[in-house]
């Protein structure tokens, strides 16, 4: 567990961020394996019913770890106050709450999902699979909330390596079953769901018992499981805030989506292979963001406003140095790994992709700089300030999509993503320097 309070914040921001960084590496590459295996085995249709549903997944996930990220920031609050109690109670609200929000979730999606995937234009080669899809994987929905909750809750008390133990475990459980219920037992796309399902279960499981064991502060009893009504409304209030802005983006995305859907299998296959690639470039300055969030929140308990402000501008300095590298390696691996993503003999999919990422290398600076401030702004409980930064990045980036996509191909995605990610920046930095002039930030 780390006290960020105290000693080299540099330090514990690379100690914090380098295992989150692990983390969504192994999940990003389970999610590039899943890919290889189904367009390896079941072929363009298979892969766009996956890729079709990918924005939906990836608003449900987003929503849970949103709520849990409201959680963090409240339990590295209490932790860095030195308050004991108030961790456990905000550990057993998020946990009770969290566990009928993810069923209501669940009720929701499979009443709703084959309306979902009419929405976002799902081309009706692939509407069959990927509701077959769609449907399996909101059962797993309710494991993966509940892993959110234990592991954002681990992260809050500033130990950011377990839950990559975990994750590690349910990645690997999660390839091997990709190959036994998709290569060996020919189930189809409902293997590669179904595989999804066992391993989320598993990784929430041990994560659950690993706190039981091993984690007194957040070890509870029958008499401490239960909802504390101001917590929850408090934890509301940021969770809320910050699942909306989670949200946002793949919200836009769907929008999006719909837009390169009607582009072609072509189009679909080479844009969500682009984005694979650069969710793998976008994981470093993630981590770094929340490492400055745990970081901030933590020493605004503790009442050290100069530490507050060092998380952010040292954070901020990582993220630059970190840009010129993945814009290297980037351009020099972005064929190869496009055509592992692809189908066999797909070259008019691979082009297509090479060029998008290629473009997007080039404004891989921009997110490092917005997951820079908003970590801070989160740090300080100010999620009306990220919620607005988001979706203002994303409207401005949807519209410019539904215009350029048509005439620019998928490249024009690249371009309304720049537009968007520019005026964010512009936006929250100038109120980030005029609130600290006038104050406010203290304030708060």
């Amino acid at each position: 567990m780390q006290d960020m309070t105290k000693g080299s914040i540099v330090a514990h921001l690379i100690r914090f961020s380098i295992p989150m960084i692990l983390g969504n590496i192994l999940q990003l590459t389970y999610n590039a394996v899943d890919s290889i295996i189904i367009s390896k085995f079941l072929g363009e249709n298979a892969l766009a019913a996956v890729s079709t549903s990918d924005p939906i997944f990836t608003i449900l996930v987003l929503g849970a770890s949103g709520i849990s990220l409201g959680a963090s920031v409240m339990i590295s609050k209490f932790r860095g106050a030195g308050d004991a109690e108030q961790v456990k109670q905000e550990f057993a609200t998020t946990l009770l709450f969290g566990f009928w929000f993810s069923l209501g979730v669940f009720a929701l999606g499979l009443a709703l999902s084959g309306a979902m995937l009419r929405w976002i234009q799902t081309p009706a080669a692939a509407m069959g699979e990927a509701k077959t899809y769609l449907r399996i994987y909101l059962v797993g929905f309710l494991f993966t909330f509940q892993y959110n909750v234990l592991a954002s809750s681990l992260r809050g008390l500033g130990d950011s390596k377990t839950p990559v133990y975990f994750l590690g475990l349910s990645c690997g459980l999660n390839i091997l079953l990709d190959i036994l219920l998709v290569a060996l037992i020919p189930l189809g796309v409902a293997g590669a769901a179904i595989a999804t399902v066992i391993s989320q279960g598993v990784s929430a499981l041990c994560c659950l018992i690993y706190i039981r064991k091993r984690i007194p502060q957040l070890c509870l009893t029958r008499e401490q499981l239960r909802v504390n009504r101001g917590l929850l409304k408090e934890t509301l209030q940021i969770g809320f805030l910050t699942a909306l802005q989670q949200a946002a983006q793949p919200i836009g995305k769907v929008c999006i989506q719909g837009v390169i859907n009607a582009q072609g299998v072509v189009a679909i296959d080479a844009f969500n292979a682009g984005c694979k690639l650069e969710d793998f470039a976008r994981i470093p300055t993630q981590s770094i963001g929340n490492g400055i969030m745990t970081c901030t929140a933590q020493n605004r308990g503790a009442g050290q406003e100069k530490r507050m402000y060092d998380s952010f501008t040292k954070g901020l300095l990582l993220a630059f140095l970190y840009f010129p590298l993945i814009f290297l390696v980037t351009q020099l691996i972005k064929e190869p790994a496009i055509a592992l993503l692809c189908p066999d003999g797909a070259e008019e999919i691979v082009a297509a992709g090479v060029s998008y990422i290629g473009l997007k290398a080039f404004f891989f600076l921009m997110p490092g700089i917005n997951n820079a401030i908003q970590g801070h702004f989160r740090g300080l409980g100010m999620m009306k300030v990220v919620l607005f930064g988001t979706v203002l990045q994303t409207t401005i980036r949807t519209i410019c999509v539904f215009f350029w996509v048509p005439t620019m191909g998928i490249n024009g995605e690249a371009w309304a993503c720049f537009t968007g990610w520019a005026c964010m920046a512009l936006v929250e930095y100038s109120l980030y320097f005029y609130w600290r002039k006038t104050g406010k930030l203290r304030q708060h």
